[in-house]
């Protein structure tokens, strides 16, 4: 009798034990419910966040496909400058970085002998002159012979050539530039003595234009004229030097199968003569892409993206991401291959903070500016 009543003791504490767990766990449900409820009542009354962007229309752009070459820049006119006659220096101007003008003296070399001999010869060329004279005066009269007067002629004449031979001699011996020029390095001083063909320095002509030789495969060459343009970079400098093909070697390297092509930078700001620099050359048809802001264009793992910017069926404006192929960058705008279509407008800054669908205002970027210039 006591073990039935045990059982039925136990039997009652645990139901109630599991009544009291089932309670609870519904009390937390319902608690829990509605403490959800009340959040999304809260967010509901909440407005949507909205990010503020300034936008940019993707406008068409001509394009044609670009390789890229290294080029040496060089001087129009460039030389190494030597003297033809050995002799000691008397006086040297080469002062480098100069720029000098056309007959400019740089290097007199001594020619106070030659001096000298000039000065004998125009004494003899003065007496051959003064026989002569008188030769051709007895002549008239009959009282000489043609033949002596002939060799008067003749030693007038060699006098005269004497003459001309030193004064060359001497012009010779005074080296002048060319033309206007840099002047390089130099180490020429006075009282040196210069052996024929001493090297003295380098000069580089200055003009408005210098020349830049690159080369390219013989299938961009063969697609090249005279005439055609390409863009000039120099170092980090993102703009580029307009240039017009001058000449195209019709000669293709066998080891390299590269053709050396020449173009002419026009204008004073153009790098110095012997620069490297990089020539983009235009190869294939052309075609129509459409340019955006630098600014627009995002990277990510998925790859190159912009954020365009469309309203929805409630007229609100939102972000959408639209991956994208990029092409060369000009100035301040990258011109788009793929993925946008001219008209559309595209986040510029900042884009960096947005994300799909997000709903956008699009602030006036003329406003913008004037306002950071105000503040500064």
């Amino acid at each position: 009798m006591s073990h039935a009543y045990n059982n039925s003791r136990g039997w009652v504490a645990s139901a109630l034990l599991l009544g009291t767990i089932v309670a609870t766990g519904a009390g937390l449900a319902a608690w829990k419910y509605s403490d959800i409820e009340a959040e999304a009542a809260a967010s509901a009354n909440q407005p949507e966040p909205t990010e503020l962007v300034t936008a940019a229309v993707a406008t068409e752009r001509e394009h044609r496909r670009t390789t890229t070459s290294i080029g040496t820049v060089l001087a129009l006119r460039s030389i190494t400058l030597r003297n033809e006659l050995a002799g000691t220096v008397r006086r040297a101007q080469l002062t480098p970085g100069q720029i000098v003008d056309a007959g400019t003296v740089l290097v007199a070399l001594d020619a106070s002998v030659e001096q000298a001999e000039l000065q004998a010869q125009e004494a003899q060329a003065t007496l051959a002159k003064t026989t002569l004279d008188r030769l051709e005066t007895l002549r008239e009269a009959r009282a000489t012979s043609q033949e002596e007067v002939d060799q008067a002629r003749a030693a007038r004449d060699v006098a005269v050539a004497q003459m001309a031979r030193t004064r060359a001699v001497i012009a010779k011996k005074v080296i002048r530039a060319p033309f206007r020029a840099r002047v390089g390095l130099s180490d020429v001083h006075p009282g040196q003595y210069l052996d024929e063909g001493t090297e003295l320095t380098t000069l580089q002509g200055v003009a408005d234009a210098s020349h830049v030789d690159f080369t390219v495969a013989q299938r961009v060459a063969a697609a090249l004229d005279v005439g055609d343009s390409v863009g000039v970079t120099a170092g980090s400098d993102s703009s580029a030097f307009p240039a017009r093909i001058v000449a195209i070697d019709s000669r293709v390297d066998p080891t390299t199968r590269n053709a050396t092509v020449r173009a002419r930078i026009v204008g004073g700001v153009a790098p110095s003569p012997g620069a490297s620099v990089r020539v983009l050359v235009s190869v294939g048809p052309r075609s129509t892409v459409v340019g955006v802001p630098v600014s627009a264009l995002r990277k990510g793992p998925g790859g190159d993206h912009v954020f365009v910017i469309a309203a929805d069926t409630a007229g609100k404006n939102r972000a959408h991401l639209r991956p994208v192929e990029s092409g060369p960058v000009l100035g301040e705008e990258v011109l788009i291959l793929g993925g946008v279509k001219a008209g559309e407008r595209v986040a510029t800054s900042g884009s960096f903070k947005l994300r799909e669908a997000v709903l956008v205002a699009v602030a006036d970027s003329t406003k913008q500016a004037a306002g950071a210039e105000g503040a500064q």
